[in-house]
């Protein structure tokens, strides 16, 4: 079964046969012991075109050490990685459930060894008055050698200083400045593996630049990579049934299909509108799980709130046995689909769009030109809708136009969310605006979706001799929720002006 750790760490480059500076004097700490003197062997493992490599992630067998095992390294933040890790075992390919893992960057390709490394490591731990540890400093001589090239093997010293359970940031930068006082530097790779593979690794292209001076296109590009990176960061979560996951890589999804849609005189809609198809379908398997997981913690919510006295039967248990099957049929579907060449073909999608957009003449004008008629566009979207609603019939009719009007909401504020960067602080209010009609919205939507649901529930408890009641009470309620709802929403839409973003 695999275990995690956050690990944070900075890596600098140091001069061959120097010293390390003094460990002691700093603030907080109470003791150092050290060093220790330790044998490391690792072989990495990656696609033949160095796909995890790319996308700073590492997958390694490693021996020595108190933490011998598979190592699978994901990005989190600046100097923050997640390290999943599974026992060694005996086979000498990487474990399944580590391979699942990585699946968003290798998409069905070979792992393979791609380098050895051999580190001969000292390690320093500073604690505290209690023994915590505050941080670990490790000085590596490092001999390291691709596995289909004959050279010689490459060599080099490097420090490490990870943060302990009991340390903070600001005393690595306090050890930081130490270092740098010494003459030891920031490591411009971030992993030993990348420091190998250096002249097979292009740099990392600059981002799209954001700001008043941008131009429509940067600003749609920088949105669009923002939530193509959210989407990759996001499967091994999902893959793992981490809380919230299929939420986050759900709204992940939606928000790069709204960018290609409300921005396609932009980013040219016709050359995006395949790759938006796929995105609403991705969507959609993904909204199976999450749609039963909402709904289910509706109806437990609800069953909790009411008086005892009130609750007939064994609700809680019907609802464990009616949502479990579907959940697990749900999230097997969800899997299934994450190791499938339609979502592979997805991802290769993405990378070839943001590699080489079909920009328009449009995306070379200035945002601050461009950006406000894009949004207003997707006001007049929203407006249509949602004036619509008072003139539907109650029941059905008015159930589709406020559902309509959700819909055109969130591409509202994801439109708006992209201009952000360009616009500030009136950008972010507006999108505050538009999030809490779609957040009213939702919740009408919700109720819609749950009625049926409770009534089958009902009718499945009265058919297995259960009293039906509290079905029927809950239906009555979200009834209720939706009559409000409706008779809210008109006040709230006059409230919401057009937008003014600067």
């Amino acid at each position: 079964m695999p275990t995690s750790v956050q690990e944070t760490e900075r890596k600098y480059e140091a001069p061959s046969g120097g010293d390390l500076p003094p460990l002691d004097g700093f603030p907080g700490v109470a003791a150092e012991a050290g060093p220790e003197r330790i044998e490391l062997e690792a072989v990495y493992y990656d696609t033949a075109d160095l796909r995890l490599a790319r996308a700073n992630v590492t997958l390694r067998r490693r021996t020595g050490g108190d933490d011998a095992g598979w190592h699978l390294k994901l990005p989190v933040g600046v100097d923050t990685r997640e390290e999943v890790r599974v026992p060694l075992g005996r086979a000498k390919k990487p474990p399944k459930e580590l391979a699942n893992l990585v699946q968003a960057h290798a998409r069905g390709k070979a792992l393979e060894p791609v380098a050895r490394i051999s580190t001969t490591r000292e390690r320093w731990q500073l604690v505290d008055d209690r023994g915590g540890l505050l941080v670990e400093v490790v000085e590596d001589l490092v001999s390291a050698q691709v596995v289909d090239d004959d050279s010689t093997a490459d060599s080099w010293r490097e420090i490490e200083v990870e943060l302990g359970e009991r340390g903070d940031l600001a005393l690595l930068d306090t050890v930081e400045r130490r270092l740098a006082d010494a003459g030891i530097r920031r490591s411009t790779s971030s992993a030993k593996l990348t420091r190998l593979l250096s002249d097979r690794l292009e740099p990392a292209p600059k981002g799209p630049r954001t700001g008043r001076k941008a131009t429509a296109g940067d600003v749609v590009l920088a949105y669009l990579h923002e939530h193509a990176k959210a989407l990759k960061h996001y499967d091994p979560a999902v893959r793992r049934e981490a809380d919230d996951a299929v939420h986050q890589m759900r709204v992940s999804t939606r928000r790069l299909r709204s960018a290609l849609q409300a921005y396609g005189k932009v980013v040219d809609r016709e050359q995006t509108r395949e790759l938006t198809n796929e995105l609403k379908w991705l969507a959609g398997v993904l909204g199976e799980s999450r749609d039963l997981e909402v709904l289910r913690d509706r109806f437990a919510t609800a069953v909790a709130d009411l008086d005892p006295d009130l609750v007939l039967g064994p609700v809680p248990a019907r609802l464990t046995r009616h949502f479990a099957p579907l959940e697990t049929a749900a999230q097997k579907n969800g899997a299934a689909t994450l190791n499938g060449a339609r979502y592979f073909a997805l991802l290769d999608a993405v990378d070839a769009l943001l590699a080489d957009p079909p920009l328009t003449d449009l995306a070379g004008e200035r945002a601050e030109k461009v950006v406000p008629k894009l949004v207003d566009k997707a006001y007049r979207r929203l407006a249509g809708h949602a004036e619509e609603v008072p003139r539907t019939r109650p029941g059905v009719d008015r159930d589709v136009a406020l559902h309509e009007s959700r819909k055109a909401a969130k591409r509202l504020r994801y439109t708006t969310e992209a201009a952000v960067p360009v616009f500030g602080k009136h950008a972010k209010a507006y999108r505050k605006t538009i999030k809490g009609v779609q957040t009213l919205l939702g919740e009408h939507q919700d109720s819609v979706v749950a009625r049926p649901a409770l009534r089958e529930l009902g009718v499945q408890a009265h058919l297995d001799g259960e009293n039906g009641f509290t079905y029927g009470l809950l239906h009555g309620l979200e009834s209720g929720v939706a009559a409000r709802i409706e008779a809210e929403f008109p006040a709230v839409w006059r409230k919401v002006a057009k937008p003014k973003l600067s």
